[in-house]
């Protein structure tokens, strides 16, 4: 498809793709007029409620770090050409493109929905991770409220929680985070790619510069708040070089753990970001799609459980062993403090009869599935223990019918509605 004009205000993206679920199909052509036009100003962001039945999604990937998650938004104003939630839009009959990053749902009735799940008899609690898929804390956040509201729900009952993002607005709810850590229930993830801000502003449009998000670092860890970096994604030829240089700034803002993911480019997403290399980094566009390929086995990606996070052959090898270096070096090997789950309790509502003995019904905890989930990318989830095998019958028919149904590898719960990818090497778990 003939890319969009590439100077649309804001916006990473520089194609609006239809669907592929939908039968008809558009495509932008030069009708020998585009010279003449005048380019677009601006795409406007429209903001619509997602009447969701549910809050809290599963998934079983063996490479993940966490079994649940809450996804306050669907598509995300950050724009991110690389962000791996960018298909999930298709669903929608929207497009992976502007549409993604310029047509938004929110769901205003998270906390609602998540008080509901929580108080069932027979919940029990496991660690729920925040922004599996797109960033909790994206612009719209600000005056709507949803990711607030669902980590004051889940402080209420006492429920463990962690969360991802690559923005500066999380520090307006040190309130509750900062509590919540000091009694094990609270680990939050930073996800900065690079230091360059004229990088940063052509790749992440909307999101936080660099120098705000070590801010955030700084001032999570300044709250007690366990703080992990999250350099994802590494794209061999454009950002690697960085490495080192993200990790040392993040050990001196306060980060006490650290996890990468390289990049991932699934569906859309290919022609997604090759779009943006050749508009953005016309002379790098060859050298790094070339160096993306020697880590996928020639191809733009891999879905393979245990590879899509890292990658394989030596351009992956030498990457990891450099995060592995410089992780160490910079004091960011540490393991983050356990996660409270036996603190989980139903808060007694209005017109209950009164608990004479304690604060609300109780409930005893789930094993935590973090502890045997293996080597995780966040470094936010514990690590799976030694021998697991991503790459079982189990496991391998499962990616199959996971791919043939949506096209992709499901990450934290698709269906719940990349941010950046929390597997193998990722402070929470898996590198993200």
């Amino acid at each position: 498809m003939s890319p969009l004009p590439s100077q649309t205000k804001g916006r990473g993206a520089r194609s609006n793709e239809t669907s592929r679920f939908l039968t008809l199909q558009r495509e932008a052509f030069d009708d020998g007029w585009t010279g003449d036009d005048a380019l677009p100003r601006r795409l406007n962001t429209s903001l619509e409620p997602d009447h969701a039945k549910s809050i809290i999604a599963s998934n079983d990937s063996p490479d993940i770090g966490f079994n649940r998650s809450i996804n306050p938004y669907r598509g995300c104003e950050h724009g991110c050409i690389y962000c791996y939630a960018r298909p999930a839009h298709a669903y929608l009959g929207l497009s992976p493109g502007l549409d993604f990053e310029s047509r938004l749902f929110f769901k205003p009735h998270a906390h609602e929905l998540l008080a509901k799940e929580l108080s069932r008899k027979r919940y029990a609690p496991q660690v729920i991770h925040i922004g599996g898929d797109t960033d909790p804390y994206q612009p719209a956040e600000r005056r709507a409220r949803v990711t607030r509201r669902v980590i004051e729900t889940l402080y209420r009952f006492k429920h463990p929680f962690t969360l991802i993002t690559k923005s500066a607005l999380v520090q307006r709810d040190l309130d509750i985070l900062g509590p919540a850590a000091a009694e094990g229930l609270c680990r939050v993830a930073v996800s900065i790619t690079t230091l360059d801000r004229k990088l940063a502003r052509s790749m992440e449009p909307r999101a936080a510069t660099p120098g705000r998000r070590l801010e955030t670092v700084k001032a999570l860890s300044a709250a007690g708040v366990p703080t992990a970096v999250m350099v994802a994604p590494v794209i061999p030829g454009l950002n690697d070089h960085e490495l080192e240089a993200v990790l040392e700034a993040s050990a001196q803002a306060g980060a006490t753990s650290a996890g990468y993911v390289v990049i991932r480019l699934p569906r859309e997403i290919a022609s997604l970001f090759q779009q943006w290399l050749i508009s953005d980094q016309p002379g790098r566009a060859a050298k790094v799609m070339s160096l993306i390929r020697q880590m996928r086995g020639g191809a733009d990606y891999s879905a393979n459980w245990g590879e899509r996070q890292r990658g394989e052959g030596p351009i992956a090898e030498l990457i990891a062993s450099r995060f592995t270096a410089a992780r160490r070096r910079f004091g960011l090997d540490g393991e983050m403090p356990p996660m409270a789950l036996d603190l989980f309790r139903v808060p007694p509502r209005a017109g209950d009869q009164m608990d004479l003995f304690g604060e609300g019904r109780t409930v005893a905890p789930l094993p935590d599935v973090s502890a045997r989930r293996g080597e995780t990318a966040n470094p936010v989830h514990a690590p799976l223990p030694v021998g697991t095998d991503p790459s079982s019958r189990k496991t391998a028919k499962r990616a199959i019918r996971d791919r043939e149904m949506t096209g992709m590898d499901v990450e934290g719960g698709l269906a719940a509605g990349g941010l950046h990818p929390l597997g193998p090497g990722s402070p929470f778990g898996r590198p993200g």
